[in-house]
């Protein structure tokens, strides 16, 4: 299971077999069943996770009852709810397997020794956040300015494999529009082919 692991790692950084041999230890696996949860709104999030087998969704129910997707997360992706992990504070958020799904998961306090006797891995997770944050700016700036229909085309163009595991209503809160709107748009797109 750590073998996907190791290959994420050392695509961002370094490290000797030993380190990385030390850090992979530190993670304890964990299978969840499709439609169960990883963690729930209220729940503190104790954990930062690896996806290495499945996928799952990480979304926010608005004051309204409307799911609104902030990310899928499949094989290859980390998943938390980092500010409930960081500030040790109860979630927003929802993650849950939309299939039968392992993940490795690392708590604060393993972490924390990572950082202290693996000085690279502060490294590691500098670059993650920094891409977390690149990804994060390129949505919200897509959000805003380009319509549903080009944020639909960017998707599937973006993520062709993940595309094909969702429904249509998860796709629909991801992109936050109605699963009608959603329709729409498909019809149209098909039309012109």
């Amino acid at each position: 299971m750590t073998a996907i692991l190791k290959q994420n790692i050392l695509n961002h950084i370094i490290l000797s077999n030993k380190e990385i041999e030390n850090f992979c230890d530190l993670f304890h696996n964990k299978k969840v069943l499709k439609k169960h949860f990883l963690l729930r709104e209220g729940e503190v999030c104790k954990f930062e996770g690896f996806v290495t087998k499945g996928l799952f969704r990480v979304y926010h129910i608005d004051n309204n009852g409307f799911e609104q997707v902030l990310y899928f997360a499949q094989e290859n992706w980390w998943i938390a709810d980092i500010d409930s992990f960081t500030n040790e504070k109860p979630s927003q958020l929802y993650i849950q397997a939309l299939e039968d799904s392992e993940v490795l998961l690392i708590s604060k306090k393993d972490k924390e020794f990572a950082f202290n006797n693996i000085p690279k891995i502060e490294k590691l997770f500098r670059i993650m956040t920094q891409k977390t944050h690149i990804a994060l700016q390129r949505r919200m700036i897509d959000n805003l300015s380009k319509t549903a229909n080009q944020r639909y085309i960017d998707f599937i163009e973006k993520y062709p494999k993940l595309f094909q595991r969702l429904t249509n209503v998860q796709i629909a809160a991801y992109l936050g529009i109605s699963h009608e709107f959603l329709s729409k748009i498909r019809r149209k797109i098909a039309i012109k082919k």
